[in-house]
């Protein structure tokens, strides 16, 4: 199954409060939340991924 990424905006003035990447098998291996950008506020410092 693809890997998932869960993702935080920690950004005080953001609203956005997490949001999923559903990636396909063709992605590699190396990307992250860094490859990233905060789909509310467009900010990529202050995402930070989620692990359970």
């Amino acid at each position: 199954m693809p890997k998932t990424l869960e993702v935080v905006c920690t950004d005080d003035g953001c609203e956005l409060d997490m949001f999923e990447l559903h990636y396909t098998y063709d992605m590699p291996d190396s990307v992250g939340v860094t490859d990233f950008s905060c789909p509310y506020c467009g900010e990529t410092a202050p995402l930070e991924e989620i692990e359970l």
